[in-house]
């Protein structure tokens, strides 16, 4: 057993059976947790922060776009 990082659910894991590098689910958050270590287990949580990150800079880009195509319109 381990405790997902992010959320303190245990997570089923047999250290015979898994692999270091492995990707889990945890059950409780759904976060993707990599297996850094297996004697003991030990997981981090796998970071989306990076890719957060740009889909929030493409919509921001997308809504001035938008706007400053609206403002085009209205002088028109």
């Amino acid at each position: 057993m381990v405790r997902c990082p992010k959320c303190a659910v245990e997570v089923d894991v047999d250290e015979d059976e898994v692999e270091e590098g492995e990707i889990l689910t945890c059950p409780g958050c759904e976060a993707e947790l990599e297996v850094v270590q297996i004697h003991p287990v030990n997981v981090n949580v796998i970071s989306d922060e990076d890719e957060d990150e740009a889909t929030e800079e493409v919509e921001a880009k997308d809504e001035v776009e938008d706007v400053l195509d609206q403002e085009e319109e209205d002088v028109e």
